[in-house]
């Protein structure tokens, strides 16, 4: 699978099903950068296992507001659109691999 970029629209239905990690960031947001690497290795790895959407806080503030994101990045963690898990800032894969297998 690819990472999803989703909007305020479309952020309901793309985490509605499944395992979803979705990274809340900013274009201008250093960390948020040094994780995008991170989550497209993640995606090619465990691409069959848990979907990845990305969506632009700036651009989508409603979503950002509803789960009271006050720093970027912000990945929140779904199983099947329920949000099971929260973590905020840089985390290295390894990190967010253990919590992802918590709710498979």
């Amino acid at each position: 699978m690819a990472i999803t970029n989703v909007t305020d629209e479309t952020f309901a239905a793309e985490t509605s099903e499944g395992l979803v990690l979705a990274d809340l960031g900013a274009p201008w947001c250093g960390p948020c950068k040094m994780i995008a690497p991170v989550l497209e290795e993640m995606d090619v790895e465990m691409g069959d296992q848990v979907n990845i959407v990305k969506l632009n806080v700036d651009e989508s503030p409603e979503t950002a507001q509803q789960y009271e994101v006050m720093s970027v990045p912000t990945l929140l963690f779904f199983k099947d659109g329920k949000l099971v898990d929260k973590a905020t800032g840089f985390k290295p894969k390894e990190e967010l691999e253990t919590i992802l297998n918590k709710h498979k």
